[in-house]
């Protein structure tokens, strides 16, 4: 998989038939960050319909006032890779980071600059909530109207981790209730988008969202590239990198042969 993410294949299966399945978890990560903070930028100033009226000859600086990032809380839910590379930036346009994730220590969300607590102390204190997470049973549908009724009226969310973690209808029901003052999607649970929540929640003039361009950059291709050709390398015994078996996310497969 080029790419975190393997729940566009089914590891069961591939197990059960002695197949290795293998992930690139490192390859995306810069691309990802950098697309969630330009998105999280975005749900501040109105950049996105500013451009367009412009393009369109309006002239319309009263319409589209925005909001400074400085000094408001950026809550990251799920501290990898991502999260902590979204939290170093982040810090540095003054925002107070703080997060959660059940695995990541308070040391290493320290040392990201992200002051680690339980989701429920989270939620009141977040003006931006942005899901660097894998979907699983835990996560799916994490951000729902039950959630976003503990936030701060008008907090903001972005999703470019999976689609499904956050609650769709959900969102889309808070931004026309002012809930939610605005999100913004990369990622959808069925990509091209079919269902008509979906295409609504596009539509929405709060909504920012872009068609999965998270690992679109010519850097994040190189990357992951090298780092799958590195991976089958060290699956032959020869790499001069590895002793171990990077990305192999069954490993019992190994193990049977």
């Amino acid at each position: 998989r080029a790419g975190a993410g393997v729940d566009n294949i089914d590891v069961a299966a591939a197990t059960s038939h002695g197949v290795v399945v293998l992930n690139t978890p490192g390859g995306n990560s810069i691309s990802a960050c950098e697309l969630t903070c330009l998105l999280i930028g975005a749900l501040a100033r109105p950049i996105v319909p500013a451009a367009q009226s412009l393009k369109e000859g309006r002239w319309d600086r009263k319409l589209y006032s925005g909001t400074e990032l400085y000094g408001k809380t950026l809550a990251i839910i799920g501290l990898g890779r991502i999260g902590r590379e979204v939290a170093i930036r982040m810090k540095t346009w003054g925002m107070r980071t703080i997060g959660y994730d059940p695995i990541t220590t308070e040391e290493e969300a320290r040392a990201a600059g992200i002051e680690k607590m339980e989701l429920d102390s989270i939620w009141p204190l977040a003006d931006y909530i942005t899901v660097h997470t894998p979907l699983i049973p835990q996560t799916r549908n994490l951000i729902s109207m039950q959630t976003l009724a503990k936030c701060k009226r008008g907090v903001k969310v972005v999703n470019v981790a999976r689609g499904g973690i956050i609650d769709e209808q959900a969102v889309l029901d808070a931004l026309e209730s002012g809930i939610c003052g605005g999100a913004a999607f990369d990622v959808f649970p069925e990509e091209p988008p079919k269902s008509e929540v979906t295409k609504a929640l596009i539509a929405h003039p709060k909504v920012v969202a872009t068609p999965h361009l998270g690992a679109s950059t010519a850097e994040a291709q190189v990357r992951v590239a090298v780092e799958v050709a590195e991976q089958f390398i060290a699956l032959t015994g020869k790499s001069p990198k590895y002793t171990t078996y990077p990305g192999v996310i069954n490993k019992d497969v190994l193990k049977a042969n």
